[in-house]
């Protein structure tokens, strides 16, 4: 069900009136061979994978954008409700199909696709499903497009990120999960909305697992380059570490109250992957907390993916940024990769 988003054919027979509309200029040459079109690809047409489908067009982040999804009716109306706003979206030619061929060439490959959790299912027996899911996706994909880059979504997303790497037969730094980035935006907000400050002044990271076990790096936080709490006891500022732990239990329980209230999560995700997205493609090295190896980091030993401040360019994780943390949060971090270990290992791959 491949459609072609920019047919000329409107003449009898189909006559290509591009000619007729358009004549060249004199002495024109044909476009440099150097410039070429970026292409995205979203496996996933749900809420999450329309969300992002959607942000990236109102971004115009890419000059093609591929829907891949196995629920054809479903893939096709998607298409062409997002086609139908073209005259109000930068030009992006978009394409929809239940064949992984129409994605060669991409760029950048998003992953949302993942079974839900049926009641009373083990969270194991969910991620054998995802995993039987994932072997039908990953592998097509790295046939099709060779170079792109894996960015996974799907939850949890820091095990199937370890599984997409697996399968791709990828190098580590081209495999990306979106982890923690849109928990430090949580993160960010809280602590913006507490001191009544701009949530963009806030630096701020929430390391670890996408999870419970997530580590909250309070001993980093800054604020308009004056780092907080090292600040607030210079200054004799008293403050409680309920305080700061219960910040910390808002981000981790706010993906909940929104699912409870609505059904499902969608417009901060698809901020947040737009974010990713972005700083990848036009190689803008920011800094952005995501799923990377993190074997080597931390002292941490072995091969599990968790959310570590990474610099995110074109070649996709650029390097790891050495982000002191006391003690305690190192202690966080290591059991934080042993609860994704204990579950990685229970996997039968």
């Amino acid at each position: 069900m491949h459609k072609s988003p920019s047919g000329s054919t409107l003449g009898p027979g189909g006559l290509d009136l591009t000619q007729a509309f358009f004549r060249p200029i004199t002495n024109a040459a044909p476009p440099s061979p150097t410039k070429r079109q970026t292409k995205i690809s979203v496996i996933g047409v749900g809420n999450v994978g329309m969300a992002i489908a959607q942000t990236i067009l109102t971004q115009d982040l890419t000059d093609e954008l591929v829907l891949i999804d196995n629920k054809a009716d479903k893939l096709r109306g998607e298409m062409l409700d997002l086609q139908h706003a073209a005259a109000f979206l930068p030009r992006t030619k978009i394409y929809a199909s239940v064949d992984y061929a129409v994605t060669a060439g991409s760029d950048l490959c998003i992953i949302t696709a993942g079974a839900r959790q049926n009641a009373g299912e083990s969270r194991l027996n969910l991620l054998q499903r995802n995993l039987a899911l994932f072997k039908s996706i990953v592998p097509p994909l790295a046939r099709y497009s060779p170079q792109t880059v894996l960015l996974i979504v799907s939850n949890p997303v820091d095990v199937l990120t370890y599984l997409a790497w697996k399968l791709s037969g990828f190098p580590s730094n081209r495999v990306i999960g979106s982890g923690t980035n849109l928990d430090s935006s949580r993160f960010r907000f809280l602590i913006a909305d507490h001191l009544d400050v701009n949530a963009q002044d806030v630096q701020a990271y929430i390391v670890g697992e996408h999870g419970d076990s997530s580590v909250a790096l309070w001993s980093s936080i800054s604020i308009g380059g004056v780092p907080v709490l090292s600040f607030l006891e210079k200054q004799q500022i008293a403050y409680e570490k309920e305080t700061l732990e219960n910040i910390h239990k808002a981000v981790i329980d706010s993906a909940y109250e929104v699912i409870s209230l609505k059904g499902y999560t969608s417009w901060a995700i698809g901020y947040s992957v737009a974010s990713l997205a972005r700083s990848i493609l036009r190689d803008q090295r920011k800094i952005h907390p995501v799923s990377v190896l993190a074997k080597g980091f931390y002292g941490i030993s072995n091969e599990v993916f968790l959310s570590l401040p990474a610099q995110l360019g074109r070649g996709g994780v650029l390097g790891v940024t050495n982000v002191h943390l006391n003690e305690e949060e190192l202690q966080r971090l290591r059991d934080s990769a042993k609860t994704i270990l204990e579950v990685q290992t229970q996997l039968d791959l």
